[in-house]
This record gives structure tokens, sequence and C-alpha cells, in this order.
């Protein structure tokens, strides 16, 4: 039904402003004002901003400004999801075929130590035209396996960009490439700190969820020491640490074989391992209490002994619960590991410490995307993988 704010003067319907829209709209806005590229002359100097029609060719710079203002213009005017998505995606893809083109084009033949670098106008529309594609993708209200399939197909269009070399003139590339055997190396050490860390407090947190699930008088003492484990700071837990495993390293046989010492990754894998105890045990008490009395008195009805109710009815139900304190504890871990290279522990913190020793923002860059690319995309398959559960556990 049409009401007074929607008619106009005449009696007819005005289009409707979508405000989020209107926020996308003045982002992209603005950051056409904004400089598109910086240019250095070397991997340190200071930089030059520059616009997006002076980074570009002009018919370049008209292509990548028209995708733009077809994204400001949906976002602000249309309502329909797909229209959305495509003028979104249409949007990142000038955004980074643009990017890619300006490195082409203002990398001087002559000078190999000159450096191209995405600048603010580029990271704010590419800022906007993300909101616009998830906006986009929240109204189509995708189910968990189409979410997986967008996932999917976005890391494959990035992996193609890389391969494809269209961003090969870009100071970022040019800082992979010069570490590429470095960076894969760090990004295991990475890996390893944060599955493994997951893997560890799985197998102690959840038996401890049941322990405290089961006997009452244990669960209010564990939780408020894992509490108080959970307000230390990173840093601060790491360094305290050090003192007690270089002591051991030192003093009991094999210790030092097996790989622990005062710094490096067991400092580092032990405090991820401690961070991750207080989510996995409280999502299991939250799952676990939240089965209904009614479906365990039923499996009791049955015959069913204290373990077989635990394992077949009472787990199953409270997966979804426990999956949500994985998908916690892995973004956590994945965050926190950047933090570990401080002590020696490696990972993509490597990169992001050296960059801010040198003031070399691309290889912050380096060390800083990776794992906030990783950490997005453990969040979205998790949530999917637990609502596939609920689903199943219905």
């Amino acid at each position: 039904m049409t009401t007074l704010a929607d008619a106009g003067s005449d009696g007819s319907t005005l289009p409707r402003i979508d405000r989020l829209g209107v926020v996308i709209a003045i982002l992209i806005a603005g950051s056409l004002a904004l400089p598109f590229v910086t240019f250095r002359p070397t991997r340190i100097a200071a930089g030059t901003g520059l616009r997006l029609f002076d980074a570009l060719p002009a018919v370049v710079a008209m292509a990548v400004a028209a995708g733009l203002v077809a994204a400001l213009v949906t976002a602000v005017a249309s309502h329909r999801p797909v229209f959305r998505l495509a003028l979104g995606a249409l949007a990142l893809a000038a955004l980074a075929l643009g990017a890619g083109a300006a490195g082409a084009f203002l990398t001087p033949a002559d000078n190999p130590y000159a450096r191209i670098a995405p600048a603010s106008g580029f990271w704010v529309s590419l800022f906007a035209g993300a909101m616009l594609v998830t906006d986009a993708m929240v109204r189509l209200k995708l189910g968990p396996v189409g979410r997986l399939v967008a996932l999917t197909i976005t890391a494959a269009l990035i992996a193609a960009l890389f391969a494809s070399g269209a961003w090969s003139h870009l100071s970022l590339i040019a800082e992979y490439r010069s570490r590429a055997d470095v960076f894969w190396r760090e990004a295991g050490a990475h890996l390893m700190l944060a599955a493994g860390s997951l893997a560890a407090a799985l197998v102690v947190g959840l038996p401890l969820g049941v322990l405290a699930y089961q006997v009452r008088a244990v669960r209010d003492p564990l939780i408020n020491v894992l509490n108080i484990i959970q307000t230390i700071p990173s840093m601060a837990l790491f360094g305290m640490l050090i003192a007690p495993l270089g002591w051991i390293a030192a003093n009991v046989p094999g210790a030092h074989a097996v790989g622990i010492r005062g710094i490096g990754m067991a400092p580092a894998f032990l405090a991820l391992f401690l961070y991750s105890l207080l989510p996995m045990v409280a999502n299991t008490v939250v799952g676990l209490n939240g089965v209904s009395r009614a479906v365990v008195d039923a499996a009791r009805g049955m015959g069913l002994t204290e373990r077989q109710r635990l394992f077949q009815v009472e787990m199953p139900l409270a997966l979804p619960v426990i999956l949500t304190g994985i998908r916690i504890v892995l973004v956590q871990n994945i965050g926190l590991a950047t933090v570990a290279a401080l002590i020696g522990g490696g990972g993509f913190g490597v990169f992001l410490f050296q960059g801010l020793g040198q003031t070399a923002t691309d290889l912050i860059l380096l060390g800083a995307l990776p794992p906030v690319a990783l950490a997005f995309a453990a969040a979205v398959g998790l949530d999917a993988v637990v609502e596939l559960s609920g689903k199943g556990a219905a």
C-alpha cells in the first residue's frame, strides 16, 4: 500500500531510496576524488598519489569510472538483488583490472626499482563494491551450499587474477616475487599454528566441556580459570611462556629435540592452545545444556546408558553449537598467529613486522592480507557447515 511518504504531490509513487545504498554511493563518489594509485621511484621512497584519470589511459580510466558510477546508481536506485550483485561484481572487476593496468601504464621501462601500489581511492572503492556484493547476497538469502559455492567462485577468480599476471607490475606482487619461497614457508607455519592449536584444543577442550557439563562442581572453577587466561593480552602471554618453556628445553632430556624452546613456535602454539580452550569448553557446555530434557528422558526410557545417551543423542544435537565454538577458535587463531612472529613463531606476521620496521607498505600488506582472507574464508565456510549440521540435527 502506498503511503504519503512514498507518494509525490501528483499522486505518483516515488522510487524508494536504499539507505545502505546511499552510504555505498557516498563512498564510491568520494573515492573518485582520492588517489587511485601511488607511484614511488623506489621501494621505500615517498610516493605521489595519482587519481584515476592520471593513473590510466583515458579510455581505460573512463571504463573503470563507468563501472563505479553504474554501481553507485544501482546501490541507490535498485532494490533487486541480482542487479546489485551484478553491478557490484562489475565494479570490483573494473577496479582489479584497472589497478593492474595502472601498474603497467606507469612503470618506467628504465627504472626497475619503481613501485606502483593501489592507493586510498582504490581501497575505498573496493570496500564499497564489496559492501554492495555482500548486501546483494544477503538479500538473495543464499543457503549454506550457495554460500560455499560463492566462496569457491570468489577464491577461483582471485587466484585467476594473480595467475593471469594482470597485477604483475604492482608492488605487492613485486614483494611476493622476491620472497615467494619464504612466503609459502611462513604460510605453512601460520596454518600450523592456527589449525594445530585448534586440533589440540579439540582433543582437550571437548572432554573438559563434557566433564564441566556432567559435574557442576567443576564447571564454574574451570570456566573462571579459562576466562582469566582469555583476558591476558597475547603479547603478555607469549612473554610469560618463554621462561618456563626455556627451562624445560634446558633441563628436560629430549625437550629441545622435539621443538620445545623458550622462543619460536612452541610458546606461540601453547598460547594459541590456551586461548582456544574457553570457546571450546564453553560452547560444549552450552550445546549440551541446550539439548531438550524430553529427548534425553526419552533416550533414558529406551534403555540407553549414560555413555550411549551422550554420544548417540546429546553430542549430535549439540553439534551446531560446538561447531560454532570451532569457528570462533579458528578465526581467532588465524588472527593471533600473526603476532607470533614477534617471538620467532613465524607466520605471515614476519612480513607485517618487517614492513613496519622498513616503512614498506606493500610488505605490510603481504603479511596482513592473507590472514584476513583466511579468516574470512574460515568464517563463511564454517558458518555454512554449522547451518548444515543444524538442519541435519533437526
